[in-house]
């Protein structure tokens, strides 16, 4: 089973799409597997056989034979499809609910938590005062 879910992945880049240079493949590979394909949503763009995919696999190659750098291509493919397009959006000012949105959801949950586990406990009771001694003392002599 392992052999055959790499294998979908393998056969996703067309031997037409490889570089010719090693280490620019890898790197297209790299940047490609951070990529998400807009039509699969769950697989990255080297995963994807959906033409976008093939389209944005080949542009990735295109801005790296051009000369850019894994973060230029990454806020050129950015620019065009925004941030969705990262498996793994960035850490930024927009994305702050999206990353701080568990930690706030843990901490409310450990909020609720806490306070429900120290409503639960009975309240302790005063002691009685000698009026009301004598008023019970009363009442249990008159059954």
């Amino acid at each position: 089973m392992f052999v055959l879910a790499l294998s979908g992945a393998a056969q996703a880049v067309k031997p037409d799409e490889m570089l010719a240079d090693p280490a620019l493949e890898a790197r297209a590979r790299a940047l490609s597997e951070g990529l998400r394909c807009m039509v699969c949503q769950n697989q990255s763009i080297d995963e994807s056989d959906a033409d976008l995919a093939r389209d944005l696999r080949i542009l990735v190659r295109e801005r790296l034979k051009a000369g850019d750098t894994d973060k230029q291509v990454i806020d050129y493919i950015v620019s065009r499809y925004g941030e969705f397009v990262l498996l793994k959006p960035r850490f930024e000012l927009r994305t702050l609910l999206l990353w701080g949105a568990p930690v706030l959801l843990l901490l409310a949950g450990g909020l609720f938590v806490f306070r429900a586990s120290r409503a639960g406990r009975p309240a302790e009771a005063e002691a009685l005062s000698e009026q009301e001694k004598a008023a019970i003392e009363i009442l249990l002599k008159r059954e």
